[in-house]
């Protein structure tokens, strides 16, 4: 048995941030990671035999990292921010789209799709949705708002109401009225979370908001060198801060009074900490403490990776490929085709067509690929399906589903598109196509992660109820299990989901109160 002022079970992201900060202060640090290497969700991987290229092969684009937290820990991380915003090709007309340059929607944009009077309400929302970034970033690294708090940060009743009191639908269908523009905003209401808009439960706010607040501007950059980059320099900073990293340790069960049992090289060991922090999902959490078993979270995509020989052609001629894919590709994505999508999936069937949202990693960066692939024409695309939920196993053989879910991102995709995808695709060293398709289980069964949910659950606001207890250090800093020595440092944390190391600072500055 050894005993550490520290035990963190658990490598992802978050927990190597935790790891970093602690040990940074002095404190004694083990973590225990069951893989045989760290970073959880965000790692690069050569997903295809033979094949030099290392994909981000689950998490994809920094969202919520925080500037403070990579200078904080001297992290050495490159985040480039992609060279347009995105493009929507018309299903009913996939020979004209909508394409949403970074820093500007003019007229003639919506122009194309005929909706010319949508450029002013565009702009308008992307005002409202900047104020909330301003006003509620900066607090992810702070002691948790109350409501009361944050509506006052927000200062605007109306902004407050439309986006955290209201459901989003409301203000999608109040604010603009063509069903494609009404599609792509919804989106990132509804990436990772199965719901509907106008679900009074307001799931969909909460992901909304996530996903539009990052860095303070809402963009989602890429990380130079795969999301791997990323996990890679938060395990160096806390090796070198002193942080001892022990991989091939799966831990077997946790005790309310700070033991951790696990396994590693056949060995069952034991170590104690003052505190135990949980990057695991709060669903596995209480399963190694023995708590009664709660319904397990459902997560709600399909996740698909191809690499190809180029870009493919467009429909739509007058927009460049690369202009197209420099940014979120968005596909079959109507509002109406959300809802139809949900109402499918909810009936226990695959949506047709089925909604994607697709990223191009080498526009951006090409360091992913090998020396004698980068200087082809070579690229690689992060499918992302959505309304796709978990529940679809229960009904289904998985490698039937997988096999279907691909087929169906497969036409989804060619139905903008002047040629076939499967045309473009390379081959691994068995020569077969360079496309890998990750269904939810596939998802729970290699990263642990319940019902493949990507934020380890429910989101949660960035804030709580004003008569929320908020008198210990885990309290307030949204960290707090039912258990006083154990603290939660990963995406189930108050404020945690994404690929932002939030949770794994805001443990380590609870545990730093505390110690």
């Amino acid at each position: 048995m050894t005993h550490h002022d520290v035990v963190i079970v658990g490598g992802g992201h978050n927990a190597l941030t935790a790891a970093a900060y602690l040990a940074l202060a002095g404190r004694d640090v083990l973590l225990l990671e069951r893989d045989d290497h760290v970073g959880g969700a965000a790692i690069s991987a050569e997903a295809f035999a033979g094949v030099d290229a290392r994909l981000s092969r689950y998490s994809y684009l920094v969202s919520l990292l925080p500037k403070r937290i990579i200078d904080d820990l001297g992290l050495r991380i490159d985040l480039v921010r992609r060279a347009h915003s995105s493009y929507t090709p018309d299903p009913e007309d996939p020979a004209r789209g909508l394409l949403i340059e970074r820093d500007a929607a003019g007229g003639a944009a919506f122009a194309r799709i005929d909706a010319a009077d949508e450029a002013g309400a565009w702009s308008a929302f992307g005002d409202d949705t900047a104020r909330l970034a301003e006003s509620l970033f900066p607090t992810l690294t702070e002691p948790l708002p109350t409501r009361s708090e944050a509506r006052r940060l927000v200062g605007d009743d109306r902004i407050w109401n439309e986006f955290i009191e209201r459901p989003i639908g409301e203000a999608i269908e109040s604010r603009f009225s063509n069903d494609l523009v009404r599609g792509v905003v919804a989106t990132d209401a509804l990436i990772g979370t199965f719901t509907d808009p106008n679900d009074g439960a307001l799931d969909a706010n909460r992901c909304f908001l996530y996903h539009v607040i990052g860095g303070g501007t809402g963009d989602w950059d890429v990380p130079v060198g795969g999301m791997g980059a990323v996990s890679g320099e938060l395990a160096r900073a806390a090796k070198l801060a002193g942080a001892r990293l022990e991989t091939g340790a799966e831990v077997t069960s946790v005790s309310p009074d700070g033991n951790v049992s696990y396994r590693q090289g056949g060995v069952d060991r034991v170590a104690t900490g003052t505190v135990i922090l949980s990057g695991v999902a709060p669903h596995v959490l209480d399963r190694l403490v023995g708590a009664p078993e709660q319904p397990k979270p459902e997560g709600a995509q399909v996740k698909v990776n191809l690499l190809l020989s180029r870009l493919p052609r467009l429909r739509d001629t007058s927009v460049d490929p690369a202009a197209a894919f420099g940014g979120t590709f968005h596909v079959n994505e109507t509002y109406s085709q959300l809802a139809a999508a949900h109402a499918a999936a909810s009936a226990g069937t695959i949506p047709t067509p089925l909604p994607l949202e697709i990223y191009c990693h080498t526009l951006s960066d090409r360091s992913i690929l090998g020396p004698e692939l980068a200087e082809t024409s070579a690229q690689t695309l992060t499918v992302f399906g959505l309304h796709t939920p978990d529940r679809l196993l229960d009904t289904h053989d998985p490698d039937e589903l997988r096999a279907a879910l691909q087929a169906a991102v497969i036409a989804s995709l060619d139905a903008v598109l002047a040629e076939p995808i499967e045309s473009l695709l390379l081959t691994d060293a068995a020569g077969s196509p360079t496309i890998e398709t990750k269904t939810t289980r596939d998802i729970e069964l290699a990263l642990a992660m319940p019902g493949g949910n990507i934020f380890h659950g429910p989101l949660s606001w960035p804030f709580v109820d004003d008569d929320a207890p908020l008198t210990t250090p885990a309290e307030r800093w949204g960290v707090a299990t039912a258990h006083p020595r154990i603290l939660v440092c990963g995406s189930g944390a108050v404020r945690g989901g994404a690929v932002s190391g939030i949770g794994g600072h805001n443990a380590a500055m609870a545990v730093l109160e505390s110690l």
